[in-house]
């Protein structure tokens, strides 16, 4: 099993009333509140914490896309990803993605992977999604052309990474004379492709078809075990099994002495991240043509979206695991045991968590978890 430190950089200072007043932390929230002094401090303070991660084992880092929020300060991972590459010497670093529906020239993100790739010699995982609905309100991009645009520049990136230019590419949303991009990736034929979501079986189908590995986010870990059994029936359908390396789980971890202490210093922070830094209103997270008819009713059923989560529900539901050394080992024994991945991405500090406790985090998990888990399969 694989470790990766995965950072939302969020902004960690900011005012959760403003949030509350507002609605919701996306698109709307208004970048008055962003304090560019703190923002700064934030940025740094978040590279050194993935550094210190990579010095104390962990498998990889991991950045992440998104734009107009407070969530995650982030718009363009490759910036940070380039910044850590300077620092973090022994694991992958990976981008999770880039939203290709999201560019009007996707041959910049080929360029952006390969100049990281070469800069790591080799060490990036490249991430491909659509983006959250949100992406496209704040983007001015037209959702009901999401997919398209998303396979499209896929096969454009691709194409430009394994065959010679120049040549001509001609789409419906992409067109281009010349295809010749310099630098070319440093891993042969390209990078490993991963690709997130939150369970579209669309998604999950094709990344089997693939043979990319998928990670699922946000869910509970029963959800993340189905999802994970589909990827597997698919790849089955595909004519190969998958391995456990192909699926990767993307969750929150926070380890203290006992429980009790766990929960009680995770409380706010957790909450802050999944009330208020997440919470995205229904017509903002998925906008009319990005999404079926049908799965937007379920989704709309099920009282996910914009229903208010404790502590005691996250670690319930197998959202996160909190507690000490001993109650960690064991809920991540029984999910791993259960939903079958390779590879946990670790958010070990998460919404409003303050340096000191996150690289406390960091620590204990290294020290408590790695050990045990680290190197076996699934």
């Amino acid at each position: 099993m694989k470790f990766y430190n995965f950072h939302l950089m969020p902004y960690a200072d900011v005012d959760l009333d403003a949030i509350d007043k507002n609605g919701t932390a996306w698109i709307s929230f208004s970048n008055s509140n962003f304090d560019p002094i703190k923002g700064a401090a934030l940025y740094n303070r978040y590279l050194d914490e993935m550094a210190y991660s990579d010095q104390l084992g962990f498998d990889g880092v991991i950045v992440n896309e998104h734009h107009q929020t407070a969530y995650g300060l982030m718009p363009v991972p490759a910036v940070l990803a380039g910044a850590l590459s300077r620092t973090v010497k022994n694991g992958k670093i990976g981008v999770l993605g880039r939203a290709l529906p999201l560019v009007n020239n996707p041959l910049t993100i080929a360029e952006e992977y390969a100049i990281l790739d070469n800069l790591t010699e080799g060490r990036l995982i490249a991430g491909f999604v659509r983006g959250i609905g949100a992406e496209y309100h704040s983007m001015g991009i037209n959702p009901a052309h999401s997919k398209d645009r998303f396979n499209e520049a896929h096969d454009l990136i691709i194409r430009a990474w394994t065959e010679p230019g120049p040549f001509e590419f001609v789409g419906k949303h992409y067109h281009f004379k010349y295809v010749n991009p310099w630098p070319l990736p440093y891993q042969q034929p390209h990078p490993p492709i991963w690709v997130p979501s939150q369970g579209s079986s669309d998604t999950v189908e094709w990344a089997a078809r693939m043979k990319y590995t998928y990670c699922q986010t946000l869910s509970p870990i029963k959800s993340v075990a189905k999802v994970f059994d589909g990827y597997r029936a698919a790849a089955e359908k595909s004519g190969y099994t998958a391995s456990p390396d192909q699926l990767a789980w993307s969750m929150s971890m926070f380890i203290a002495e006992t429980d009790a202490k766990a929960r009680a210093m995770a409380k706010p922070h957790i909450e802050a991240l999944v009330n208020q830094l997440l919470s995205i209103p229904l017509q903002m997270l998925l906008p009319p043509g990005y999404t079926s008819p049908e799965s937007l009713k379920k989704i709309a059923a099920s009282g996910v979206v914009g229903h208010h989560k404790t502590i005691d529900d996250l670690i319930e539901e197998g959202v996160v695991i909190i507690g000490s050394p001993e109650t960690a080992r064991e809920k991540l024994e029984e999910f791993s045991t259960l939903a079958g991945f390779g590879s946990i991405l670790v958010k070990t500090q998460f919404g409003t968590m303050p340096t000191a406790m996150a690289r406390d985090n960091i620590a204990a998990i290294a020290r408590e978890i790695l050990p045990k888990f680290q190197g076996r399969d699934g």
